[in-house]
C-alpha cells in the first residue's frame, strides 16, 4: 500500500533515513513529510517506532476535484463500509482550497455528508462524528485541483507519547526533540559516555526522549489508542505481535542502560512536572532532576566525570522574555561551556540566532527546523577551550576595560564628581547619576543607597541588537568597577515605550522591598518587580515644596503612585492628606508608606478610583494644597474611556480647581514631552510655568523629563 508520513518541516531528511531503518526502503521525500510503500505491518512499525512523524496516512482516493461536487463525488468513490460499522463514528480533517471551497469548515462538513448519505442509502443508519475517540479519522486534502483522501492510521498526533501530562511553558515537542538528539549525535553518543546534562530542561522532554531512545523504547508503546485501534480493516494479531516484540525490546534495553542524565531548571514547579513524566515515561531513575538557576550551574557538582552532551532549548524572546534581557542569559551560558566544559558537545535550540551569536562560541554545525511554524536553528558547538571557574572570576576581574566601557566610565565618573558635594549637603541618597549622556549608551542609571537601578532605553529596530547588547555590557561591567560595589547590587531594566497601564505591569514577583530616605521621609521602594521603584526621583524638589507649604493644610494628592508625596505633606505637618488612584496595590503601598513613618491613618486616606470620575462626583472645596500628577496617556480596563494629557488637561485641572479653595494652589505635573498648556481654556486661573525650579543637578541636563506649574485662583 501507498503511505504518506507528515512531520514538522525540516525533519524530512532524518524521516527518511528513520524509515529505512525500520526497514522501509521505498521512500520518496516531500514538503513536511515522506512518501513510501509498504504493507499494513509496516504501517504498525511505523506508529509503533517512529520517534519522528507526526502522522501516518493510508490514501484512498487520488483524483482530481474543484468543486463541492467534485468533492463529494470523490468521497462517494470510497465504499466506506469496508472501513467503518454503519454505526460508527468519525472525525474528518480537511485542508487546503480550490476556487469552489475557501473554507476548511465547509469543506469537512462536505466530507461527513458524502459518508453518511452513502451509508444511510445502503443499511438505513447513519455514522455520527466523535471529536475525541472517533472510531475513523478521516484526512482530506485538496489543492491545485488535486483532492486526496486518505486514513488516518496514527489518530492523535505521533508526538503525543502518553508521558507529557504537564508541561511548562512554551514546551518542545517530543518528535522534534528527537530530531534534536538526532542532529546532537545521539544515541551513538549513549554508547561512548552517556551523560547529557539540559540546564533549562523545563518539563524534561530532551532528557526523557534520549533515555528512551538510549533504552530502546518504542515512543508509542504507552499510547492506548491508535487510527487503526477501531477501523475494521485492523489487523489485531499482526499488531500484537509488533507490541509483544516492542515490549521485549524495552525490558532488555532497560536492563543494560547505563545512563547518567542530568536536568537543571529554577522553576521547582516545573521540574516536579517533569519527573512525574519520567515516572510515566519509565525512565525516571536515570534521569537526576534539580533545582538549580543558570548562574550557579557547576560543573565539578555532577557526580560523574566525562566529557558529555549539554542540550537545551532556552527561551528565545517570542513568548518568554525580552531579547536584550535574554542576551545576558545566552552569554553566561557561553560563558559557563568554555569555562566548565571543555571537551563537551553544546547543542542550542533557538528561534532567535542573534541570541546565540552573544555566547563567544563558534558553531561546528547548524540545522534549519521549524518549531511550530517559528522557523528555527540548531547550533551544535565543540568546546575546547578550557579554564576553571576560579580562573575566568580571576581573569574577568583583571581584564581592563573595553573602549566603549571606559569611555562610559568616564563619563559616570565624571557626573559623580560633580554632584558629590550636592548629594553630601542635601544628605540625599536616591538620584538620577547618568541618562543616556553618550547616546552610544542609552541607559539611565540612578542610585537607591546601596543598590543601582538601570534602565536601558528601547534602541531602534534599525540598530542591530547584537551591538546594542555589546554596549549594554560595557555599561553593566563598568558599573561596577566605577561604583566599587558587587555586581548583584546592580538591577537591569529595560524600558520601551509605555502606554497605558503598562509603565505600572510586573516584571517579577520577588517582593523585595527596601526603605530610603528622603527629606526625613521613610519610603519603600521595590527595585526588581516593577519597570518604575516606586519612587520618581525627578519629583524630588516637588515633593520637597509640598512637605514645605503644607503644614495645616488639606492635601490633596491625584493619580498618587504610591502615596509619596502624600507622606512628604504628612511629615511637613499637613492637618489631612487624600490620596486618590486606582490601583489597589499602590494604594497598599501608599498606606504602607505611612505606617513606615507612624503617621495618622484616619487623618490620611487613600482612595481607589478613577480620578477624572472621583473629581466629577466631588462637590466642595475642601483643599488648600492639591499634587495631581497624570500619566501621558492611559486605556486602563479600569478607566471610563481613554485618557490622553494633552487633550483632557483642562478638563482635569478644572475639576481640581473646583475642590480647591480660595488661597490654595494646584501643582499640576505631567512627563509629555512635548506638553503645552492650554491658557486660553484655563484663563479663569493664574498660572505660572515652574519647571525650572523643581529640577534638581541630577536631572538639570534633561529639562524635558517633566514639566509642572503652579496653579491658583485669581484674585
Amino acid at each position: 500500500m501507498k503511505l504518506f508520513l507528515t512531520c514538522p518541516k525540516g525533519l524530512e531528511q532524518l524521516l527518511e533515513e528513520e524509515l529505512k531503518q525500520l526497514g522501509v526502503t521505498d521512500t520518496k521525500q516531500t514538503v513536511a513529510g515522506v512518501q513510501c510503500q509498504g504493507e499494513l505491518e509496516d504501517a504498525y512499525r511505523i506508529c509503533l517506532w517512529s520517534r519522528l512523524a507526526n502522522r501516518v496516512l493510508m490514501p484512498l482516493f487520488e483524483g482530481e476535484a474543484e468543486t463541492a461536487d467534485d468533492l463529494y463525488k470523490a468521497v462517494q468513490q470510497i465504499d466506506w463500509l469496508e472501513h467503518m460499522r454503519s454505526e460508527g463514528t468519525l472525525l474528518i480533517d480537511f485542508s487546503g482550497q480550490t476556487r469552489g471551497i475557501n473554507n476548511t469548515h465547509f469543506g469537512a462538513l462536505k466530507v461527513k455528508d458524502a459518508v453518511v448519505d452513502q451509508i444511510r442509502d445502503k443499511t438505513g443508519a447513519r455514522p455520527s462524528i466523535d471529536k475525541v475517540a472517533p472510531d475513523l479519522r478521516v484526512n482530506v486534502r485538496m489543492h491545485r485541483g488535486k483532492i486526496t483522501i486518505a486514513l488516518d492510521l496514527s489518530g492523535d498526533s505521533l508526538h503525543r507519547r502518553a508521558y507529557r501530562l504537564k508541561a511548562g511553558e512554551a514546551p518542545l515537542k517530543e518528535n522534534l526533540a528527537a530530531a534534536l538528539l538526532t542532529r546532537s549525535g545521539w544515541p551513538k553518543r549513549a554508547e561512548e559516555s552517556g551523560l547529557v546534562l539540559d540546564p533549562m530542561c523545563g518539563s524534561g522532554t530532551l532528557l526523557i526522549e534520549a533515555a528512551m531512545m538510549a533504552a530502546d523504547i518504542a515512543p508509542g508503546l504507552q499510547r492506548k489508542r491508535f487510527g487503526f485501534s477501531r477501523w475494521t480493516g485492523h489487523q489485531r494479531d499482526v499488531w500484537d505481535q509488533l507490541v509483544a516484540e516492542a515490549q521485549a525490546r524495552k525490558a532488555k534495553g532497560l536492563l543494560s542502560l547505563d545512563l547518567n542524565l542530568f536536568g537543571r531548571d529554577q522553576d521547582k514547579q516545573v521540574l516536579r512536572s517533569a519527573r512525574q513524566n519520567a515516572e510515566r515515561a519509565g525512565v525516571a531513575e536515570f534521569i537526576d532532576f534539580a533545582t538549580c538557576r543558570l548562574e550557579d550551574l557547576d560543573r565539578a557538582e555532577l557526580p560523574v566525570e566525562g566529557e558529555g552532551l549539554l542540550i537545551t532549548n532556552p527561551p528565545y524572546g517570542e513568548r518568554l522574555g525580552e531579547t536584550q534581557q535574554l542576551m545576558f542569559l545566552y552569554r553566561h551560558l557561553g560563558d559557563k561551556l568554555k569555562a566548565q566544559f571543555a571537551g563537551w558537545t553544546a547543542a542550542i535550540f533557538t528561534s532567535n540566532p542573534d541570541l546565540c551569536k552573544v555566547t563567544g562560541l563558534r558553531a561546528d554545525k547548524q540545522y534549519k527546523l521549524f518549531n511550530g511554524a517559528l522557523e528555527s536553528r540548531l547550533f551544535i558547538y565543540p568546546i575546547s577551550e578550557r579554564k576553571t571557574e576560579a580562573a575566568q572570576t580571576e581573569t574577568s576581574e583583571k581584564a581592563p576595560l573595553s573602549e566603549g566601557a571606559q569611555m562610559f566610565a568616564n563619563r559616570l565618573q565624571k557626573n559623580r564628581k560633580q554632584m558629590a558635594k550636592w548629594v553630601k549637603r542635601e544628605q540625599i541618597e536616591c538620584y538620577r547619576l547618568y541618562d543616556a549622556d553618550i547616546p552610544e549608551y542609552s541607559v539611565a542609571v540612578d542610585k537607591y543607597g546601596d543598590e543601582i537601578h538601570v534602565q536601558e532605553y528601547a534602541a531602534p529596530k534599525k540598530i542591530d541588537p547584537v551591538k546594542t547588547f555589546a554596549r549594554l555590557q560595557d555599561v553593566m561591567n563598568a558599573l561596577p568597577v566605577v561604583l566599587d560595589m558587587p555586581a548583584e547590587k546592580i538591577i537591569l531594566k529595560q524600558r520601551k515605550k509605555q502606554q497605558g497601564s503598562n509603565q505600572y505591569e510586573k516584571q517579577g514577583e520577588t517582593h523585595r522591598f527596601k526603605e530610603v530616605n528622603e527629606h526625613g521621609c521613610r519610603l519603600l521602594v521595590n527595585l526588581h518587580d516593577y519597570l518604575d521603584t516606586g519612587l520618581f526621583l525627578d519629583h524630588r524638589p516637588m515633593r520637597k515644596r509640598i512637605q514645605q507649604e503644607s503644614a495645616g493644610k488639606d492635601m490633596l494628592n491625584l493619580f498618587c503612585y504610591t502615596g509619596t508625596a502624600s507622606v512628604h505633606a504628612a511629615v511637613g505637618g499637613a492637618r489631612s492628606t487624600t490620596s486618590v488612584d486606582m490601583s489597589a496595590t499602590y494604594l497598599n503601598w501608599a498606606k504602607r508608606n505611612m505606617d513606615l513613618n507612624g503617621l495618622d491613618n484616619a487623618s490620611n486616606t487613600q482612595v481607589q478610583a478613577d480620578c477624572l470620575k472621583w473629581l466629577r462626583m466631588q462637590r466642595g472645596a475642601d483643599y488648600d494644597l492639591i499634587f495631581m500628577d497624570p500619566p501621558t496617556f492611559s486605556n486602563s480596563k479600569r478607566m471610563e474611556g481613554v485618557l490622553d494629557v494633552q487633550r483632557d488637561h483642562a478638563d482635569l485641572i478644572d475639576g481640581a480647581m473646583r475642590l480647591l479653595r480660595k488661597d490654595g494652589v494646584l501643582y499640576f505635573s505631567n512627563n509629555y514631552r512635548r506638553f503645552k498648556i492650554d491658557h486660553d481654556a484655563l484663563a479663569d486661573y493664574e498660572i505660572k510655568e515652574i519647571t525650572h525650579s523643581t529640577l534638581d543637578p541630577d536631572f538639570k541636563r534633561n529639562d524635558r523629563i517633566h514639566c509642572c506649574f503652579r496653579i491658583t485662583h485669581k484674585s
